[in-house]
């Protein structure tokens, strides 16, 4: 398991940007100004995308730089990759 690190924005997010391409079972290191903490990664996340920074209830807002930028299609385990396959838009709503 190599760590890798990840940018989170504000204490209200729920996901955090990868800084690196992830591979399941990669330790994530979310970085938060000088405070950090550790995801376990459940599945592979490309370079740029999102990490799930704790379990997201179906519906539930996804929190990314302190904004809404989509709602959970079903629930989202923490670690998990968040996309365009277990999120939905709010645009336009």
């Amino acid at each position: 398991m190599e760590e890798k690190n990840a940018i989170m924005m504000e204490e209200k997010d729920n996901v955090a940007t990868v800084l690196s391409a992830v591979e399941k079972n990669d330790k994530v290191k979310i970085i938060l100004g000088k405070n950090h903490f550790t995801v376990l990664a459940k599945e592979s996340i490309p370079f740029g995308h999102k990490v799930a920074l704790r379990k997201i209830a179906k519906g539930e807002n996804i929190i990314k730089y302190g904004e809404v930028i989509g709602r959970a299609r079903d629930e989202i385990k923490k670690g998990t990759y968040i996309h365009v396959h277990n999120t939905q838009s709010i645009a336009g709503k």
